[in-house]
């Protein structure tokens, strides 16, 4: 089971005008790097998401399964988990019959231990594919970014600007330390 994103927040968590002033930029300087800092600050936002093991951005993400499991858990790698937004059967027609409230819900800890539980009166799926749809990520509905992460994506995008190429990326163990209270673990 692989999620996949189907929408994405179209705003980075650090803005152009945010990076600029982290480096002080004088305010009438010209925008010829924005396009380059905006990309600085996505590479950033994407290597703390690997790092933490968290969605930085909100997002919504689909997710397909052939049968319900057992023990009536589905663990997620998506952290924050914020909300089900639609649970239901794919037919072969496309169509989707969506199930009763309450069959598919968030687990107890959607920060640390996302998951969904399922109900065991949940209907079987008869060879039909079992549709989930949940948003997750800081921002949006969900949570605020913490301050630490917002620095440490601050901080990587500025080392990556003022040293492109000419050094190993010294910032990495700075923007580590900032993330590492915000990582989740893996068994």
């Amino acid at each position: 089971m692989i999620p996949l994103r189907i929408e994405a927040a179209a705003v980075e968590p650090v803005g152009v005008p945010d990076l600029r002033a982290y480096l002080r930029f004088e305010s009438d300087a010209p925008a010829d790097e924005d396009g380059l800092l905006q990309a600085l600050i996505s590479a950033a936002r994407a290597s703390l998401e690997l790092e933490t093991r968290r969605l930085l951005i909100p997002g919504r993400y689909r997710i397909a399964l052939s049968a319900w499991p057992p023990d009536g858990q589905v663990p997620l790698p998506l952290s924050p988990l914020v909300a089900l937004l639609r649970a239901g059967f794919a037919e072969a027609s496309g169509d989707v019959t969506d199930l009763a409230a309450g069959l598919v819900r968030l687990g107890p800890d959607p920060g640390e231990a996302p998951s969904l539980r399922i109900d065991p009166a949940v209907p079987d799926p008869a060879g039909r594919t079992i549709l989930i749809e949940v948003a997750a990520g800081y921002g949006g509905d969900g949570p605020p970014l913490p301050e630490p992460l917002r620095l440490a994506i601050l901080r990587l995008a500025a080392a990556r600007y003022e040293h492109r190429g000419d050094e190993p990326d010294a910032a990495r163990t700075d923007a580590a330390e900032l993330a590492a209270p915000f990582r989740r673990m893996r068994l």
